[in-house]
Parts: structure tokens; C-alpha cells; sequence
């Protein structure tokens, strides 16, 4: 028994550890775009406001498609699980497929994609213009970038976070190496930033194919292409696929709508719950990487028909995720007031900060339980659940309980909202877990 939670534990961490690292060597490329541009020696803010709504946009539109990776990654555990050699040559080739079609669908479809965006997004005619631009240019790594989510989701799915650890690694490495070569060699700017992003991505791509090709050929077989367009197959991947969509267009509206709603107060809440709001994708990180763990295992479990597997990692992933959600929220307690100053300098910011700080000490307690069943939700594809539960959440526990808080409580009616929405989002997946996570395995149609 002890060797086999052991074990269980081990396989956590040989996941969940990679794809931390994957995920902090995110904000890193965020912070040297924004540093670059903002030491420009004219027009700096100009530049960084271009990179912002521009790289604004692309977050929008790649996070709206992140259902390549999750449910490449829950499909191709399954599969994993029942030693289906077929299906996960088959799945693997249908995702990048259908990534790739997506991707040229942007491409062709840019200019009332920006048309619509910028006409959302206010900023100034220069900025706009720069902003135009920089989006001009970056649209061209769509291919790359929707092409490396499905192979994230299937080296994932596979069992093997080093392989995304170390492409992702790469890929912002290179990034961040081109940016400085393109705006400091070339004086090229906000433009720079965006075709260092576009050679970034095909570099990931082509070290994506290179692992294929070295660890796993025997996948990469030719499949024809009636195969990967059999009606069964494509039903059932974009119903769990089209599920996960919704899912995450309801999270952006919630992310987007908390957003707003602080900028529509003033500048100054707007500026420090943004601040605050740091912290809490940092926890993200963190919960991250124990919900793809999640994925990955929960999916093998289910793909065996080893049910009792199964409950031992739902079980060994949430003390792992309670475990950490406990840790931040007391360095938070403990040292939130001080990690301000790293992100900022304006006492005035930090000052009213403090006032709200106490909510962002509570969201990894009230947040961690929606992060490990989305994880496993993905994993045992029970995409159509997880959907409903973020229906749920979002039109009948956030926007009542803001709509209601909001007029007594203010900017802590927002917060409190907030806190309820994920609370939700976690009690309402583990009441559903009995039918939609340990119910017997179905058959993935390949």
C-alpha cells in the first residue's frame, strides 16, 4: 500500500513539476516585452501599449482554442490507458489536422479579426496603428502555435511533461533572445516583438516534430486521411472538443467582466486589483501543473478501466492540491504586503491594496478544488460536465451574486463574487464526479 502511494505520488510530481516550470517561463517573456518597449529611448509608451493590446488579442484567441491541448491531452490518456497504438496515431494526426485548418481560418479571416477586435479594445490612433501592425505580423505564427497544442496535449497525454517542459523552455528562451537581437540590432520595435514571437513558435514546432520523430515514429505513420475523417471519430471529438470551447469562453467572460467592472470604478481600483490579480495567476502556475498531472493520470486511469486507480489519484492529486493551496495562501498572509513593492513602487496603489489583499489570500483555498477537477474532468474527457458546471457558475452564482453584492459591498462585492464563482465551480464538478469522472469507461470512437 505505502509503495503504491508511493508510486502514485512520484508520477504526480514527474508531471505536475515540468509543467510548472513550462508555466512560469510564461510571464518571464511577458515581463521582457513589456521591459523592452519600456525602455525605449522615444515614444515608450507608445510601444508598449502596441504590444499590449496587440498581445491582448492573440491571448484571446489562443486561450478561446485551448481546447486543442486539453482535449488532445484527455483523448490520448484514454487511449494511453488501453494501449490503443491505433487510436493514439490516429488522435495525434486529427488534432494537428484540425489545428491547422483553425490556423489558416485566422489567417484568412484576419482582417475582420482585427477590425472587430479594435474596435473593442481603446486605445489611441498611433498605438492602434502600431497595435494593427504588430498583429499583422504575429497572425502568421497561428499554425505554429495551435500545431504545438495538440502536440503539448498528446506528449502530455503520453505521460511525458519533459518534452512540452523543454519546448516551452525554447520557444521563450529564443523569444525573448530575438526581441532583444530585433529591437536593440534592428530598431524595430513592436514589430521586432512580433516576428520574434513568429520565429519562436516555427522553432517549437520544428523541436516538436524532432521529439516525435525520435521518441515516438511509430506515430507518426502516414494515416489516410478518410480515416482521420471518419464521421464517428470527428463527432465525438468536436462535441467534447466544442464543450471545453464554451467552457472557456465563459472563464474569459468571468476574467474579462471582473476586469471591466474595476475599470469602470476608477483608475486606482483598476490598478490594484490588476496588481492583486498577479498573485493569484501566480498560484495558477502552481495549480496548473498539478491539474495537467491530473489530466495525464486521471485519463490513463479511465482509459484502463481501473476505476479504483482512479479514486486513488483524484484522492493523492487533491492532497497535493490542498497541500499547496495552504502554502500560498500563508506566505501570502505572511508576506503578500511586501511582494507589492516588486511589482510596484506607487505607495498610493499599495496603500489601498491592503485593503483588499485579505481575497487574494483566500482564492487558493476557495480556487484549488476547480483547478484539480478540471484537470481530471479533461483527463476522462467528461467535457459535456465540466461545461454545465461553468454555465452554472457563471449565469447563476457570479453575475447574481455581483449584481447583488455590488451596489452594498463595491469593489468587495466584485471580490466576493469572484470567490463564489470558483467556489462553485469546484462543489458543483465533485457532486457530478460520480457520474461524469467513475462511471464505467466508454470506448473513445477512433
Amino acid at each position: 500500500m505505502a509503495h503504491a502511494q508511493t508510486s502514485l505520488n512520484r508520477n504526480i510530481l514527474r508531471l505536475a513539476v515540468p509543467n510548472i516550470i513550462s508555466n512560469l517561463t510564461v510571464p518571464l517573456l511577458g515581463m521582457a516585452d513589456f521591459a523592452l518597449m519600456g525602455h525605449l529611448k522615444t515614444d515608450s509608451v507608445v510601444y508598449v501599449g502596441a504590444v499590449a493590446l496587440g498581445t491582448t488579442i492573440f491571448n484571446v484567441l489562443y486561450m478561446s482554442l485551448g481546447f486543442l491541448r486539453m482535449g488532445t491531452s484527455g483523448f490520448t490518456a484514454q487511449s494511453y490507458g488501453a494501449k490503443d497504438d491505433k487510436a493514439l496515431g490516429i488522435g495525434l494526426q486529427r488534432s494537428l489536422l484540425v489545428a491547422l485548418l483553425l490556423a489558416f481560418s485566422l489567417i484568412l479571416l484576419q482582417y475582420p479579426i482585427q477590425w472587430a477586435a479594435f474596435k473593442m479594445l481603446d486605445g489611441s490612433q498611433q498605438v492602434t496603428s502600431l497595435a494593427r501592425q504588430y498583429f499583422y505580423i504575429r497572425i502568421y505564427a497561428a499554425p505554429a502555435t495551435l500545431a504545438l497544442y495538440s502536440f503539448y496535449g498528446w506528449f502530455l497525454g503520453m505521460q511525458n511533461a519533459r518534452i512540452p517542459m523543454t519546448i516551452a523552455i525554447v520557444v521563450n528562451s529564443m523569444n525573448i533572445g530575438l526581441n532583444f537581437l530585433f529591437v536593440y540590432a534592428f530598431h524595430m520595435h513592436s514589430n521586432g516583438v512580433a516576428l520574434a514571437s513568429v520565429l519562436a513558435q516555427y522553432t517549437g514546432l520544428l523541436l516538436a516534430i524532432w521529439f516525435l520523430l525520435k521518441k515516438y515514429k511509430m506515430y507518426a505513420r502516414r494515416i489516410a486521411l478518410k480515416i482521420l475523417l471518419k464521421k464517428e471519430g470527428l463527432v465525438v471529438f468536436f462535441k467534447v472538443n466544442g464543450d471545453i470551447f464554451i467552457r472557456t469562453l465563459l472563464l474569459i467572460f468571468v476574467l474579462t467582466f471582473f476586469t471591466a467592472v474595476s475599470a469602470r470604478i476608477n483608475n486606482k481600483i483598476l490598478a490594484v486589483n490588476t496588481l492583486l490579480f498577479q498573485f493569484f495567476f501566480f498560484f495558477s502556475y502552481f495549480a496548473d501543473g498539478f491539474a495537467f498531472a491530473g489530466e495525464a493520470l486521471a485519463g490513463k486511469a479511465k482509459g484502463s478501466g481501473n476505476i479504483h486507480l482512479l479514486r486513488k489519484t483524484v484522492n493523492r492529486l487533491f492532497i497535493w492540491g490542498l497541500g499547496i493551496a495552504l502554502l500560498t495562501s500563508l506566505i501570502y498572509l505572511v508576506g503578500l504586503k511586501y511582494f507589492m513593492y516588486i511589482l510596484t513602487d506607487n505607495t498610493a496603489i499599495i496603500h489601498l491594496a491592503k485593503e483588499y489583499a485579505w481575497w487574494v489570500v483566500l482564492l487558493p483555498l476557495t480556487g484549488i478544488a476547480a483547478f484539480i477537477w478540471d484537470g481530471i474532468y479533461v483527463g476522462v474527457t467528461a467535457a459535456k460536465a465540466m461545461r454545465n458546471t461553468m454555465i452554472l457558475s457563471t449565469l447563476f452564482i457570479f453575475l447574481p451574486a455581483f449584481y447583488l453584492l455590488f451596489p452594498l459591498l463595491g469593489n468587495h462585492g466584485l471580490w466576493l463574487a469572484l470567490q463564489l464563482f470558483m467556489i462553485s465551480r469546484g462543489l458543483s464538478m465533485w457532486l457530478l464526479a460520480r457520474k461524469a469522472v467513475y462511471s464505467p469507461s466508454r470506448r473513445i470512437a477512433s
